[in-house]
C-alpha cells in the first residue's frame, strides 16, 4: 500500500487559450498535480468546478460572461459547502478588484507574471489549506487598495474588538502578517520559532472568526491596525 498522497486536482480558468495552455503545461509537469479541466469564462468555471470538484481552481479575474470575482463567490463564498481553494491570478496595474476577489472567498493571489516555480508553489500552498499572500504583493497591492478596506463593516469586529480579543503578542503577529511578512520573517522579527508563529496565527483566526490569513490581512487594514492606516 502506497503512502503517497493523491495528486492535487487543478482546474485552470482563463479566457486566453495561450495562458491556459501554459498553466496546464506547468502543472502537468508536476508529479503531485493533475489538471482535471479548463474553463474559458466564469460560467464555465463554476459549472466545471461543481462537476469535477477540483482541489484548487486557478482563476483569472477578467473573464467574459461572468468575471472571476463572481465565479469565486459562487464557488468559495461564505455560504458554500466543500468549496475548492481558489488561487486568483491578476495583472497588477489593471485589476483593481483583487480585494473583492479575496472577500469573495479566494485563498490567495499571484501576479500573472510570476515565474512557474512560484505559481506551482502557490497551488501547493493553497491546497494545504494555507492562504497565499506573497509578501511583496501584500505590501504593495493591499496597501494600494487600503482605501477600500477602511469603511466600517458591521459583519467584522471594530478595532477595539480586535484589540480586546487578542493578547499583545497575538496583536503583534497580526500586524506583521498584514505588513506582508511570512511566518519565517515573523519568527525572526519576534525571536520565536516558525511553529510558534503558526500557533499564534491559528489562535488569531479562531478568536476573530476568520477563515484564513487573507481575511486576517483584510481585517487588519479595515480596522486600521497597520501603520499608515487610520
Amino acid at each position: 500500500m502506497s503512502d503517497t498522497p493523491p495528486p492535487t486536482r487543478v482546474l485552470v480558468c482563463d479566457d486566453q487559450a495561450l495562458v491556459r495552455t501554459g498553466y496546464v503545461t506547468i502543472f502537468s509537469a508536476q508529479s503531485d498535480m493533475q489538471v482535471v479541466g479548463e474553463a474559458e469564462n466564469g460560467h464555465e468555471a463554476v459549472r466545471t468546478a461543481r462537476r469535477l470538484r477540483p482541489d484548487v481552481v486557478v482563476m483569472d479575474i477578467r473573464m467574459p460572461l461572468l468575471d472571476g470575482i463572481q465565479a469565486t463567490r459562487q464557488l468559495a463564498g461564505p455560504d458554500t459547502e466543500d468549496a475548492p481553494k481558489v488561487l486568483v491570478v491578476t495583472t497588477f496595474n489593471v485589476d483593481a478588484y483583487v480585494y473583492d476577489a479575496l472577500r469573495a472567498g479566494a485563498s490567495g493571489f499571484l501576479l500573472k507574471d510570476a515565474p512557474p516555480a512560484e505559481l506551482v508553489n502557490g497551488v501547493r500552498t493553497v491546497a494545504r489549506g494555507e492562504a497565499l499572500l506573497a509578501p511583496a504583493v501584500t505590501r504593495h497591492l493591499i496597501g494600494h487598495f487600503a482605501q477600500h478596506l477602511r469603511p466600517a463593516d458591521t459583519s467584522r469586529p471594530a478595532r477595539q474588538d480586535v484589540v480586546r480579543a487578542l493578547t499583545p503578542r497575538e496583536l503583534e503577529v497580526l500586524q506583521l502578517i498584514a505588513e506582508g511578512l511570512s511566518n519565517a520573517e515573523i519568527a525572526a522579527a519576534m525571536f520565536i520559532t516558525p511553529e510558534t508563529v503558526k500557533t499564534y496565527v491559528s489562535r488569531i483566526l479562531a478568536k476573530l472568526g476568520l477563515r484564513d490569513r487573507v481575511q486576517a490581512v483584510v481585517l487588519a487594514y479595515r480596522v486600521g491596525l497597520v501603520p499608515g492606516t487610520p
